[in-house]
């Protein structure tokens, strides 16, 4: 039997909102942090992302910092207790994504935990996956929590691809939203932090947990004559599978669903997909929500963010029921499920 996961706090540093209350109001909402960057489109004209609206106008490393310790912070405010008692999981873009905003991710924690005032000896780790990372550090957390390695961890995602390498290498790549290119997405950027703990008064607990990896991946290349291998959804079906099962419901189960839908077709395809080869029985409406609709593609800091967006939902009643699967999957074809129940575990 898998240890007892709990959700206590959430922290959001997003381009609608600096904390998590104001940020999951604009989200609910359907406000948008969408403006021209300070970075050039196709046709000299300025392109559209989601930037944050920092107090001061840092860049690159010191950026990131700041971003992560504001919604870190939100926790240590939230819940108290845990400041110096909590282990921290970073989750940060992949080591070979075009235009990366990380050099040296040891650096950065350091410089996240001067910001926030983490004791020098607090037991850190990294995961570099992109956007399921925080899939990943759950599962990290919870392994950490059953061995009695930390009363608290702190799983926070941190990322940005607002950078010229990023906007340059996508725009090349055909893959930004812009006026002649419907098949994209938009630029963002964002910081998101949940406080895990194996006890206490959670108003969400995981229940399941499920990792793959999908074979056809976005723009693969892998068939014959250099052509795509044809996606089928086997990677997050996969996901979906083992996360359910080890929930113990069924997808027909599943109250609602909160997805990484960054803007191309691809993805909405994958959760189509996913959905129509598990899916059995189920009459009623099942909501899906995706923050890129107002955030853009905020990478590694969209799983934090989305069980944020669950937790508050949960806590203030609009919801759309319990449980709630979240899913999250990376350009290299990896990809991840979580299902959480509302209340204590």
């Amino acid at each position: 039997m898998n240890t007892p996961l709990g959700i206590l706090a959430a922290g959001m540093v997003t381009a609608v909102g600096l904390d998590a209350p104001s940020a999951c109001a604009a989200l609910r909402g359907r406000l948008d942090g969408f403006c021209e960057t300070r970075f050039l489109g196709p046709d000299g004209e300025w392109q559209i992302g989601a930037p944050v609206p920092l107090p001061r106008n840092w860049i690159g490393e010191k950026r990131l910092a700041h971003l992560a310790a504001g919604a870190i912070a939100e926790l240590f405010e939230a819940v108290p207790g845990a400041a110096g008692r909590a282990a921290l999981i970073l989750c940060l873009p992949e080591e070979d994504r075009p235009g990366r905003p990380v050099r040296d991710a040891a650096a950065l924690a350091a410089r996240i935990a001067a910001i926030v005032e983490i004791p020098p000896r607090t037991r850190t780790q990294i995961v570099a996956h992109g956007r399921p990372s925080g899939l990943v550090a759950l599962r990290q957390a919870r392994r950490m929590l059953a061995e009695g390695a930390a009363e608290y961890v702190v799983v926070a995602g941190v990322d940005s691809y607002l950078t010229a390498p990023a906007i340059a290498r996508y725009l090349a790549d055909n893959r930004l939203l812009t006026p002649d290119n419907a098949n994209g997405f938009l630029p963002g950027e964002a910081a998101a932090a949940i406080l895990c703990a194996a006890d206490g008064e959670a108003a969400l607990s995981l229940a399941g947990l499920g990792l793959a990896r999908e074979a056809a991946f976005l723009y693969n290349r892998q068939g014959e004559d250099g052509l795509d291998v044809p996606l089928r959804g086997d990677g997050m079906t996969a996901a979906y599978a083992q996360a359910l099962g080890e929930a113990g419901v069924t997808l027909a189960g599943v109250e609602y669903r909160i997805a990484d839908l960054i803007g191309e077709q691809y993805w909405f395809r994958q959760t189509a997909l996913a959905a129509l080869r598990l899916e059995r029985g189920r009459t009623e409406f099942q909501d899906l929500w995706s923050p890129a609709e107002s955030l853009g593609n905020i990478g590694a800091a969209v799983v934090p963010l989305m069980v944020g967006m669950a937790l508050t939902a949960a806590r203030k009643g609009y919801s759309g029921g319990s449980p709630v699967l979240i899913e999250a999957s990376a350009d290299d074809g990896a990809c991840g499920a979580a299902v959480f129940h509302e209340g204590a575990a």
